[in-house]
């Protein structure tokens, strides 16, 4: 069985925002999958995705704080300048952390350990709705 929607993210703030609930409310088909493989894309190349803490919304802060020191936005040797001093940073962001995510899926769900959630980096100041493919094989 292979499936394939595009979910829609919810603006956000800049910074790291768990969207588990966001993405698997999108997929009511995920419930009929035994074993399988979900694929994330996200459409974006200012934005991110990953996996990580879920619980102590103090990673989502350390890490948005440790990217935002080490690419901060006013670097004198960056020319891609047009879109805003926030731009050419997030697309750094997003090529580091990645915007693509597989799963798997076990049991109608996903197969997450005990502290892991699907995290969005939102790496601009105004980066509006987000888009994602989300590509389902399984049976």
């Amino acid at each position: 069985m292979w499936m394939q929607q595009e979910l829609r993210l919810t603006p956000r703030s800049r910074g790291f925002h768990l969207i588990t609930d966001e993405v698997v409310d999108g997929l009511p088909g995920l419930r009929e999958v035994s074993t399988g493989l979900l694929h994330l894309q996200l459409l974006h190349t200012s934005a991110s995705l990953t996996l990580n803490e879920n619980a102590d919304p103090d990673v989502r802060h350390d890490l948005d704080a440790f990217l935002r020191e080490r690419i901060p936005g006013d670097l004198p040797y960056f020319r891609h300048t047009l879109e805003g001093p926030d731009d050419m940073p997030a697309h750094i962001c997003a090529s580091l952390l990645g915007t693509q995510l597989t799963l798997a899926v076990r049991g109608g769900r996903l197969a997450l350990g005990t502290w892991q959630g699907l995290w969005l980096g939102e790496h601009r100041d105004r980066g509006g709705a987000r888009r994602l493919i989300a590509t389902l094989q399984g049976k």
